[in-house]
C-alpha cells in the first residue's frame, strides 16, 4: 500500500469555543476562507444564555455547532457545569486544536481539552489586562490558562509584553498575530448614509467632528474625551464630539457632559448599523480614543483604514501601528489634557496627509489576509510538533 501523502489526509480540524457572544464577525470571515480553500475544518462550542445566533450560519456551511446554556451572572457555577459538557464535546469531535477564545470559556474550555487528550491547544488573549486592572482575584487563573495553552496568541505588542511581564507567560509560547478585518468590507463609504449621519447629529460644513466608538466602561476612557471636549470648546467653539457605544457606564458620561456645559458639544449614540460604520467614519474629521489599557482595539482598524487621523493614548492597536506625528497622535497619559494636547497637535498638522499615513499603516498591520495567514502558521507549527 502507497503511503498517504498530504492531499490524502483530511484536513486539519480546529474546535473553538466562545462565550458571551452570539455572534463573532471575524469567525464568519474564517469559516468563509476555509470554505473557499477547503481546510481547515471547524467546529465550535458556544457557551451563551440563549440560541446563538451563529448556529445556522455556521451550519449552512458544513461545521457543526454545540451550544451549552451558560450564564455569565453566575460565572463560577455556570463554568462548572460547562467543564463536564466541553469535555464529553471535545472527546466526541476528536479535533486536532482547541482554540478558545475569552476567559469563560479559554478556563473550562483549556482543562476539558486537557482531559480529553487534546496536545495542541490555542488560546487569543482577547481580555488581557481586565482582571489584572478589576478583579485581581482572578489573575491567578489567567496565569493557569497561560500555562494550559500550548500556544497563546497576543492581539498586540502591549498584549503580548502584558502577558509576559504581568502574568508570567513563557515568553516560547506567546505569538503576535493582530487582529484584521476586511478592508474592503470596512470602507464602503456612502454619499447618501453619510448625508442622513450629518443630519441626523446636526453636523453642519463648519463643524469640527471628533468621534469615538466604545462601550462605556470605565477603562475605554470617555470621561478622559469628555474632558478633553470642554478643554476644546473654550478655543474651537464649533467642534462637535460624537461618542457611539452603549454600556452601564454611560448614564454617568452624560451627567459628566451636562455638568461641564457640554449639552450642545457632545452627542451620545445608541447604535449605528454595521453597515453605516464606515460611513460614519466617514464624517468623521478625527478619531480620538483615551482607554487606558487596550488589548487591541478594533475601532483604530477601523477609523485608520478609513483614512480618519486618531488621537490616542499609547495602547493596544494605536501603540504599534501609530508614529507619532506622522501616522497619528499618540499623548502621553490617560487624561483630558493630555488628549486635548494631542488633538491640537494634529489640527496643526496636514490631516488629510496623517490620514493617509494611518491607512497605509493599518493595511500593512490590520487586515484580515494577514490575521488569516499568522493563525494558519500558528496551527500549521503546532501540527508539526
Amino acid at each position: 500500500m502507497a503511503p498517504m501523502t498530504q492531499a490524502d489526509r483530511p484536513p486539519m480540524h480546529v474546535l473553538h469555543t466562545f462565550a458571551n457572544n452570539t455572534t463573532v464577525p471575524y469567525l464568519t470571515w474564517f469559516t468563509d476562507r476555509a470554505v473557499a480553500e477547503g481546510a481547515p475544518r471547524y467546529s465550535f462550542i458556544i457557551m451563551h444564555r440563549e440560541r446563538p445566533k451563529m448556529m445556522d450560519e455556521m451550519r449552512a456551511k458544513g461545521f457543526e455547532v454545540v451550544w451549552i446554556p451558560y450564564d455569565d451572572g453566575k460565572r463560577k457555577r455556570g463554568m462548572l457545569r460547562a467543564l463536564p459538557l466541553l469535555w464529553w464535546h471535545i472527546l466526541r469531535l476528536k479535533p486536532d486544536i482547541v482554540h478558545v477564545n475569552l476567559f469563560d470559556d479559554s478556563l473550562p474550555g483549556l482543562m476539558a481539552a486537557w482531559f480529553a487528550g487534546v496536545r495542541r491547544r490555542v488560546i487569543t488573549r482577547q481580555d488581557t489586562g481586565f482582571h489584572w486592572m478589576h478583579a485581581p482575584r482572578w489573575v491567578a487563573l489567567d496565569r493557569w490558562n497561560n500555562r494550559m495553552a500550548t500556544r497563546i496568541i497576543a492581539i498586540s505588542e502591549e498584549n503580548r509584553r502584558f502577558m509576559i511581564d504581568k502574568e508570567q507567560a513563557p515568553p516560547e509560547k506567546v505569538v503576535l498575530v493582530h487582529n484584521g478585518i476586511p478592508p474592503d468590507r470596512f470602507t464602503r463609504q456612502h454619499p447618501e448614509v453619510m448625508q442622513d449621519l450629518r443630519t441626523r447629529f446636526g453636523i453642519g460644513p463648519d463643524h469640527l467632528v471628533i468621534g469615538n466608538v466604545a462601550r462605556h466602561v470605565e477603562w475605554k476612557g470617555h470621561r478622559h474625551v469628555i474632558q478633553a471636549a470642554a478643554l476644546l470648546v473654550a478655543t474651537h467653539p464649533n467642534a462637535r464630539f460624537l461618542l457611539c457605544g452603549a454600556g452601564a457606564g454611560r448614564e454617568a458620561m452624560e451627567r459628566l457632559a451636562l455638568d461641564l456645559g457640554l449639552h450642545d458639544h457632545v452627542t451620545f449614540i445608541d447604535r449605528i448599523e454595521p453597515e453605516h460604520m464606515p460611513s460614519f467614519y466617514g464624517i468623521l474629521d478625527l478619531y480620538i480614543h483615551g482607554a487606558t489599557l487596550e488589548p487591541f482595539g478594533l475601532v483604530y482598524a477601523e477609523a485608520m483604514l478609513n483614512g480618519i487621523p486618531v488621537v490616542s493614548t499609547r495602547t493596544g492597536a494605536a501603540l504599534d501601528a501609530i508614529t507619532d506625528g506622522e501616522s497619528g497622535i499618540l499623548v502621553p497619559e490617560a487624561n483630558g489634557a493630555a488628549l486635548a494636547q494631542g488633538v491640537l497637535r494634529l489640527l496643526a498638522l496636514d490631516r488629510k496627509a496623517v490620514g493617509r499615513a494611518g491607512r497605509d499603516a493599518a493595511r500593512n498591520l490590520f487586515v484580515f489576509d494577514r490575521m488569516w495567514q499568522g493563525t494558519m502558521a500558528v496551527y500549521n507549527d503546532l501540527m508539526r510538533k
